[in-house]
Order: C-alpha cells, then structure tokens, then sequence
C-alpha cells in the first residue's frame, strides 16, 4: 500500500465527529480502525465499491474505473440512484487495463481515456477510481489527474480507493476525501442567500430526495448542494458556502461533515427523513440552526405551520392502515441510519421490531436504536442466514426488510419481504414516503399468495393422512424419490417448485 494512501486512511479514522474515536488515547487514535480483510470479507463491498457508490450519483461527471472490465461490473442503474438531468453517471467507463498494462504500466491508457471522454463528452469533471490491480502494479493515478487536468483544462480527480485497502464503508469516507481535497471550495455560487443548506450522506435513491425538496421550498430554504444524490459538479464545488450542513448517513460521509466545520464554520446534526415524527425533527433542527446562522427568524414559526399540516395530512391518509398492521412483527435486515430512522418509523404505526441488524451501523446508530426501542432493542450484529430462516419460519417474525440478497430466505421460509435497501422501486422518504412505505408493508403482508403458498402439498396431504391412520405404514415414495442423492433432489426440487 502507498505511503500517501496509508497515511490518507489514518487520517480518515482520526475522525473527530465520532464518539468512540474521541474515547481513546491519543496512542490508541494513532493506531486508527484499520482492520485488514480475511478472504471473502470483501462480499459486502471493498473500498473501491464503497468510493464508487458514494460518488457516483453525482450525475453530470464522468466516473472512470481504472482496472479491469470487472472492476466496472455491470453498473446501469444497480443502486436507482435518480438525476433530474444529466444521464452521464449511469454511463459504465474503464480503461480495461490488460495483462501488458499490468507488465508495463497502464498510466498512458489511463491518461488516453481521459483523453477520450473529455473529447466525446465534454463533462465539467472527471473521476478517476483507483482499483487493486492498478495500484500494486503502482500507477501514480494523481499524477496522471494532475498532468491530464493542465492539458485538457478540466478538473481530473483522482480517487484513491483501491479495495484492498478495506471494507466499503472505508471507501465511502475515502470518495469523501477526495472532493474535500480536490473538489470543495474551488469554485464560487452564483449566487448565496441566508437559507442555504448542504444535504451530506443522501443520495436520491428512487428520487427519495425529491419528497424532501418540496418541503424546503415551501420554507424557502434552498439545497446548495446534494452530497451526492442528484448532485452536480458545480453545486459540490461551491457547496463551501452553505450556511448550515445536515448529515443523512454518518456512517459514509461524517468526515465531509466535520472537516466542513472545521475549515469553513459550518455547523451540521444528523437527521433522518424516514418517519413522521423524525421528518418533523429534521426540519425543526434545520430551522433552528439556519436561525442561530443569520437567517430571519420568522423561519421557525413558518417551520411549524407547515408541520403541523404535513402531519395532519400524513396520519389521515394512515388511519386506515394502523388497525391492520397493529402488532405486526418485522425484523429489519438492514444498516446504517436505516437500522434506527426505519424502526422509529414502523413503531409510528403500531408495529414491532423483534430485531434490527447493526452490522453497518456506528455507535451513534446503537445508541439511538437503544432510545426508542428501550435497554431490551434486540440488535443483531451479524445475523446468519439460516437464523434469519428460523426466526421467519417459527413466526417470530410477520415480514422482513432488508436488502435484496436476502429476499430469498424469506420466500423460502414462505414469510412477506419488502426491499428497504439501495436496489427499492418505491421512494420512502419524507411524509409522502412514509405513507408509501406503510402501503407496500400492507400489501407484502396482506398478499393472497401467502395463504396459498402455504398450503401442504397434495403428496404431503397424502402422506399425511397415510401416518395417522397407521403409525406404522410408511408414506409411499414416488418414483425417482428414493434411494440415490438425484432422486432426492427430485423431490426437493417439486417441493421448491410449489413454493
């Protein structure tokens, strides 16, 4: 590993907004989080994966991937992080770097396809994704940023990232670091007011963002800049200037909050969008915050009108659903501000969590679990699955959410799933979404399909009725089911099938 990326990540973990780094000795916050990865640790995502994902919705760029063609993988709209203009982003690029790159170098490719997209596309910026091969083969990607920016007159960043470096969440903080190095504070607005508000840690999955924006324009507070959901080049650019910064996701992106602070006096909370009660905080919290920043003070009564009539309108359109889902179980696979944001949300409505997954979850993230739920929150830490399975099958659980690639325990365990994750069609963000979100918990439960999927099968029926009237008779097996490990998997497979 590079001597200047080493010295990166220890500064990444020297993190002054987190509380549990704050709890060590100055000897220990040396040392910094950095845990090296075991084989297949890299499942959930690598550094590299985690840069990407943090920086890519940031629409009107160009992200080039330095490495091979996996490395890219197959990226059109895997997270349905959505732009209200430009398509760039969704736009695969890769150098496709080859076994004579690795032999002997691939810095000319690199510079060549910056080159390429600068002529074809015209974006105001390039990013530019270190990747493992190309950075033990030692390519200098910040020289060759620095070298394509003066030729070409535009800005090249380079994102230093390499997956062997860590786990994704490392790679969500280093994507940070690089715009705060090369891409915040370089440009002006044009324009400021005192309303202008930056929105870290969010980004715009299914168009989350736009059932949030409303409600700041309503108030006149102006987004200065999105980081990243829907973002633009030119709005992180100059996103220095904002008055006030709220944190979505402390988990990614804390270091873009508390370096903001630090360099240009921007105070920032943490805030979620998910829930009623928490969507009513968060824009409380920004009121207050723009107020104490210079803005007028009529702001925080405005503030509180427009709440009391978002609620209103909100619990009218739920009543109809809180006597159906009162009681419900759910077990919510998930992480991050979703591990607590989405618990206070179901809780609104009546429903129990009999447990929340903290596997990407920070301390801050615990102990906010802890004060809703209360000292008995069941947090699961890394929950295998077939635990999830016979915690599904012996009904402890009504419905799961979670992401996408564990959907499948729960249509085994024949249990309602909802995807609460990056890959979701549906928006749940803000009063609108809360209401979305209850409807499609109602529909996944309320489903007719689950009444019919468990229902014994006919041959199951059969042998059902065959043991009860005489113990010992033995159910007749069809043919191809007994005896070898194929006939055996015949029979599972049909029992699959009905499923």
């Amino acid at each position: 590993m590079a001597a200047s990326l080493k010295q990166k990540i220890a500064e990444v973990f020297d993190e002054p907004g987190c509380d549990k780094n704050q709890g060590k000795s100055e000897k220990e916050r040396k040392k910094g989080c950095t845990k090296q990865l075991s084989p297949g640790a890299a499942a959930g995502g690598c550094a590299f994966d985690g840069a990407k994902i943090a920086l890519q919705p940031i629409v009107d760029v160009a992200h080039l991937v330095h490495g091979p063609i996996a490395c890219e993988g197959n990226s059109w709209d895997n997270r349905h992080s959505a732009s209200s203009g430009s398509q760039l982003y969704r736009t695969g690029f890769t150098t496709d770097i080859n076994e004579l790159d690795v032999v002997y170098g691939g810095e000319k490719r690199l510079f060549k396809s910056v080159r390429e997209i600068i002529e074809k596309y015209n974006p105001p910026a390039v990013f530019v994704y270190q990747t493992c091969v190309t950075a033990l083969i030692g390519d200098d990607i910040e020289a060759v940023c620095k070298k394509a920016s003066e030729k070409f007159g535009k800005p090249v960043i380079p994102v230093n990232s390499p997956g062997f470096a860590g786990p994704k969440n490392l790679g969500n903080k280093l994507g940070g670091e690089s715009i705060l190095d090369y891409v915040i504070g370089t440009e002006e607005p044009e324009y400021t007011t005192p309303y202008d508000i930056n929105i870290i840690g969010e980004y715009n999955l299914s168009g989350e963002l736009w059932q949030i924006k409303p409600l700041l324009d309503a108030l006149g507070v102006r987004i200065l800049s999105c980081i990243s959901g829907d973002g633009r080049y030119h709005e992180v650019a100059s996103s220095h200037r904002a008055k006030v910064n709220m944190m979505v996701c402390s988990k990614s992106m804390i270091n873009i909050a508390t370096r903001m602070e630090k360099n240009w006096g921007i105070p920032y909370f943490e805030g979620s969008f998910y829930g009623i009660g928490d969507m009513s905080d968060t824009l409380r919290q920004i009121a207050r915050l723009l107020v104490k920043q210079g803005a007028g003070a009529d702001l925080i009564d405005r503030t509180e009108r427009l709440i009391e009539v978002e609620e209103a309108r909100a619990w009218k359109r739920l009543e109809k659903y809180k006597e159906r889902l009162k009681g419900k179980r759910v077990l919510l696979i998930t992480g991050g501000v979703k591990s607590w944001s989405v618990v206070s949300a179901l809780q609104e409505v009546g429903m129990e969590i009999v447990g929340t997954s903290v596997k990407k979850s920070t301390k801050e993230d615990k102990e906010k679990i802890k004060e809703i739920m209360g000292d008995d929150a069941h947090m699961i830490d890394d929950m295998t699955p077939r635990e999830m399975y016979a915690m599904l099958r012996d009904a402890k659980a009504d419905i799961m959410l979670s992401g996408g690639r564990s959907q499948f325990i729960a249509l085994k365990a024949r249990m309602p799933w909802l995807d609460i994750n990056q890959e979701r069609h549906h928006a749940y963000g803000g009063y609108e979404g809360m209401v979305e979100l209850v409807e499609e918990i109602d529909k996944a439960l309320y489903n007719p399909v689950w009444q019919q999927v468990r229902i014994p099968a006919p041959w199951d029926e059969v042998d059902a009725g065959m043991l009860q009237a005489d113990p010992f008779v033995k159910p007749v097996k069809a043919e191809g089911q007994g005896g070898g490990g194929h006939g055996h998997d015949q029979g599972h497979g049909h029992e699959h099938a009905h499923a």
